[in-house]
Parts: C-alpha cells; structure tokens; sequence
C-alpha cells in the first residue's frame, strides 16, 4: 500500500498497532517525501502521539529520520508540555529519544527552558529521573549547569531519595571541575543529614571513592566530634568505614582519636555496627595510632571477650602481637585501592594459608598477613605454635584457644569474600 493511499488518516493510525508499524516502515525507506507527509499529518498532536502506547514509537522513529527543521518543529510543539510528557511512562520514552537527536543550539534551548524550573520533580520521579540523566549523557557540562544548579540547592530533597541519590552520582561525574567542586561543597555541607540517611549514605561514599583528598578530607571534618555516635548506626557506619579507608593517614588519626575514650570505646566494641568500624581502624591507622588504639582496647577486652564482636577484635589484636607489628615498623594498608590486594595463591580459602594449632587459625583479618604456601604440622594442646611470640602470648595466656569464630570476613576493597 503506498502512503498516498492513508493521506488524511494518517494520525488514527498512529494510535494504532499495526498502523503505527506500517508508518514505521515507511519511514525506514527514508524516503523525503513519506518523511514530509508522515511530519505534515503528525506535528501538530505531538504530545498526545508521544504519550500514546503506539504513537511514541511512531515519534522515536520520527525523531530518528526528520531533518533539523523538521526536528526543531517538534521540539518547540512539545515544549509546553515536555514536564508532563517526561512523567508519562510512554512519552518518557519519546523525549529520551528527541534528547538523544537534537543537533542545534536552538534545540538544546529549547529543552533547557522547558525542563529547567521542574528538575527536582522530574528528579524524583520514576520516570522523570531518566529524561533528566539523558540531559546529562547528552548536553555539555556548560548546557547541563541548569541541572547542577537545582540539585545542589536542594541536595537533601535529592540526596535522601531512591532515584535521586543516584541522579545526584551521575550529576558529579559529568560536571566539569569547577562545576564538581560547587556541588561537592554543597553535599559537604549537609553531609551530616545525608551521612544517616538509606539513600544518602551511598552518595557521600561515592565522593569518598573518588580518591581526591580535596573532597574527602573537608567531608571526613565535617564528622569530626561524632565518630563515636555515627559509628552506631547503621548507615553512617559504612561512611565512617569508607572515610577511615580513604582520607589522608593525618585525617585519619583525628577520626580514630575520637575512639581512644574508654567509655566510647567500650559501647562501640559492644555495638553491632561500631565493632566493625574499630575493626576497620586498627587496618588502616598508621603504626603509632594503631599502638594507641589496641592498648586502649586491651582493658576492655576482659569485659567483651564473650561477645562474637569481642572475639574478632581478640583474635585480630593477637595477630598482631603475634606477629611483632607494634614495633614501629609496620605501614598501614594501601588506601589507593583498599585492603592489600590478594595474590591468586591466596584467592583460595583463607585456611590453606593461616598457620594452624589444634583447629585455630591466626586471623588473616589484619593488612600484614602474608601468603603461606605450606603447612606447619598440628601441635599436642599447651605447646605454643613455633611462629608466635611466647613472650607476646604469654600475656594472655600460653596457649592459642582451641576454637575460634571467624565472625565477619576481610574485607578487599569494601567487599567481603
């Protein structure tokens, strides 16, 4: 059937399944004349083809063959209604695609003075979020600062949603320098909001994995007489984690100085969440801080020893001792990339290379644990391992336990394995 034949009825077929199938055929013929009909009869009902369930796709695939000037008609068609068209779950679908094929400055104003008073709604919204992360993959740094400008005026709104916490992710990978360090600034400000939120954790730990010491200090700082209270809860003990992983060894120890009070220290051992950031501390404190935290720790043992949380700490803190790290010489973990990284002889289960005496294994929880590639011989109960530190042991005992938890894993690179 040629196009001719439907001339006048070529908007009801639109709306329909095999119409709009067959008007999508006539165009892939890229014929300028099925083009300019198939435009003529549609442009005016742009917006109510773009939020059909047949009619979108007519206007994706019209979008895809029309020329600039035909492109620019419909554009400035579906301007008034772009917010209401960017919500509709079908016309969410058509306006990502005439995103994705604008091609003059006109055009890309156009969108920007459509779109630019509702970013935040559009932000929040299930279908909205993606039309504006198309602006982002699609318009310079320059024509997105519309987009920049509303989240960081409302980066809690943003922040603390489902959608928008991840908009607010893809917002400071595609802003330029100048445009990235107003927006981080913005979130630091209300970091201490965000850092106890489910959602905006996750975007306070992503400017952390950043690995710029320009954003991740004033972000550690703005933590600073809190360590302990945030280190309990649930969300903001991952950041506190990530933040003592990745700032500067110098930040760091102001962060774990915070510990050191035995009150604190003792509720944190004893806390579900707080144990693992104390944890985390001892692997990534430098040698001198590290001695300060584990001899502050060492007076609380006793009480929280027959915790599952009091075992690991046990257990990691005679690793140490065991192995002679409180001498000065020992370095912290790399915080370029996290925990040490595992060599693919150590990619296996963590006993084939942790010395073994009467079924307990030295925990390979600690950063200065080394690949074994051997085994040593099981040894009767009461005599000592032949690589520990009897005089070290001796403090607590001179015999290793017969059975240890493992409790939680090591964690590479914020993962556990």
């Amino acid at each position: 059937m040629k196009l001719e034949t439907v001339r006048g009825e070529i908007l009801s077929l639109c709306k329909d399944q095999h119409g709009c199938r067959y008007l999508q055929k006539k165009l892939e013929e890229r014929s300028p004349e099925n083009v300019q009909l198939i435009f003529l009869e549609t442009c005016q009902h742009v917006v109510e083809l773009m939020t059909d369930p047949f009619g979108n796709y007519l206007c994706q695939k019209l979008l895809e063959f029309s020329n600039d000037e035909q492109r620019t008609v419909l554009i400035n068609n579906a301007a008034p209604e772009m917010v209401k068209i960017a919500l509709n779950s079908h016309g969410t679908r058509a306006l990502q695609k005439m995103i994705e094929f604008i091609s003059t400055p006109e055009q890309v104003s156009t969108i920007i003075r459509a779109l630019t008073h509702q970013v935040v709604e559009l932000i929040q919204d299930l279908n909205g979020n993606h039309v504006i992360q198309k602006c982002l993959n699609r318009l310079s740094a320059d024509d997105a600062q519309f987009i920049f400008t509303a989240v960081g005026n409302s980066c809690v709104a943003v922040g603390t949603h489902r959608h928008g916490c991840c908009v607010l992710q893809r917002c400071i990978d595609h802003a330029s320098g100048a445009q990235k360090a107003q927006l981080i600034a913005q979130i630091t400000e209300h970091a201490f909001h965000l850092v106890q939120d489910p959602f905006g954790n996750y975007v306070l730990q992503y400017i952390v994995d950043l690995q710029e010491s320009c954003f991740t200090d004033p972000l550690c700082y703005t933590f600073q007489g809190q360590i302990p209270q945030l280190s309990k809860q649930k969300f903001s003990s991952n950041v506190i984690e990530k933040c003592l992983r990745g700032a500067d060894p110098s930040v760091t120890r102001v962060l774990i100085e915070e510990m050191l009070n035995l009150n604190e220290l003792e509720k944190m051992l004893r806390d579900s969440y707080a144990n693992y950031v104390v944890q985390t501390a001892m692997d990534y404190a430098d040698p001198n801080t590290k001695t300060l935290l584990v001899e502050a720790i060492r007076p609380i043992l006793p009480a929280v020893r027959q915790t599952p949380h009091g075992r690991r700490i046990q257990s990691k803190i005679m690793a140490l001792d065991g192995q002679g790290r409180f001498s000065g010489s020992g370095t912290p973990n790399d915080r370029s990339s996290g925990q040490v990284p595992l060599t693919s002889q150590m990619t296996t289960t963590h006993q084939n290379h942790s010395p073994s005496v009467n079924g307990y294994s030295q925990s390979m929880n600690n950063q200065f644990a080394t690949p074994f590639s051997g085994s040593y011989p099981q040894y009767p109960t009461g005599q000592s391992h032949p690589m520990a530190n009897g005089s070290n042991f001796a403090q607590y005992g001179t015999e290793l336990p017969q059975q240890s938890s493992y409790g939680r894993l090591p964690q590479v690179n914020g993962n556990f394995f």
